[in-house]
């Protein structure tokens, strides 16, 4: 959260909800959003809001096992009946400066938001200690979408999300799509991606020309080679920072959500994902992914050997670097 437009008209919101009865729980993670809560965390709670940051930084790392830790789940529940699944933040989609983002937020209905409510409470165990009660409520709507929430982060006891991404990917049969801003694999996701394209599958990476984390977009660029090699194709959409995360398998299966295809998010950041089996799902998800490579560039391996050697050498200690940080 930001103090932005978006931050204050969030806040906003929150204030009316509560000032009519409804009980408000904002948690923010201490360090992403750092602005957010010096703006806003003692107006809203002085209007009834509870607000808490989560995985405390700065001084306050010493509590934690380690201080890299962050939560980087984008979630929201209204009334235990509407839910928010994404990538987005509470911020303007121009809140890092000539980087606007482009995202992609699910809204569901039904049986799945009572997950999104138990993640949304282990969450708010770990950081107040209170147990909120999940209770039986009649889901709403009639949809038809088989669905559930994937949480992942250092509390479990695998790395789910990446667990996750290679299952799907090793699942597919005919053409894998991945949209990811931030692409510094580990080996098992980057050997799936190898595999599945030189197997004859149709792998088709997209990720953002323009990147806001300068040492990721240089450790990133050095894995473009071998994917390349083998047959994977890798598009940079121009228009925008591709914020958004999500993944789809042949025509059958859809993950949207805050995972991003790196070892940070596979490893250190508390995460979330919907994965839905449906057909309908994943067309329109097909829809969306169409409209970022009509607007982007498809890289070719010949001139991709082509770019200055001293990028490679620039690459190479990014690409250690960032797999260290």
């Amino acid at each position: 959260m930001f103090d932005d437009a978006v931050g204050r008209k969030v806040c906003d919101a929150l204030r009316r909800a509560s000032a009519r009865g409804v009980r408000c729980r904002l948690l923010l993670d201490a360090v992403g959003a750092k602005p957010g809560l010096r703006a806003f965390a003692g107006s809203l709670r002085a209007s009834g809001v509870e607000v808490h940051a989560m995985l405390a930084g700065g001084l306050k790392w010493r509590s934690l096992s380690r201080m890299d830790l962050r939560n980087h789940r984008k979630l929201a529940l209204i009334d235990r009946r509407i839910g928010y699944v994404g990538s987005q933040n509470l911020a303007d989609a121009a809140f890092v400066p000539g980087h606007p983002n482009r995202e992609l937020i699910a809204r569901v209905r039904g049986p799945v938001t009572r997950q999104i409510a138990a993640l949304f409470a282990s969450d708010w165990l770990i950081e107040t200690g209170e147990r909120l009660v999940i209770g039986e409520f009649a889901p709403d709507g009639n949809g038809t979408t088989p669905a559930q929430m994937l949480p992942s982060g250092p509390a479990y006891p695998f790395e789910n999300a990446r667990n996750l991404v290679v299952a799907l990917v090793q699942r597919a049969r005919r053409r894998v799509v991945l949209v990811t801003p931030y692409f510094v694999p580990d080996d098992m996701t980057l050997g799936a991606l190898r595999v599945a394209a030189l197997s004859g599958i149709d792998v088709q990476l997209v990720l953002s020309m323009s990147n806001n984390q300068r040492l990721t977009r240089w450790a990133q660029r050095s894995y473009y080679d071998e994917l390349l090699k083998a047959g994977v194709r890798i598009a940079l959409y121009r228009p925008h920072f591709l914020h958004a995360k999500h993944l789809s398998v042949d025509d059958e299966v859809a993950l949207i959500g805050s995972i991003n295809l790196d070892i940070r998010s596979f490893a250190l950041n508390a995460e979330a994902g919907l994965v839905c089996f449906d057909p309908a799902v994943a067309a329109r998800l097909h829809d969306v992914e169409s409209a970022y490579l009509r607007d982007a560039q498809q890289l070719d391996l010949h001139d991709w050997r082509r770019r200055p050697r001293w990028h490679r050498s620039v690459e190479g200690v990014a690409r250690l670097a960032d797999s260290l940080m």
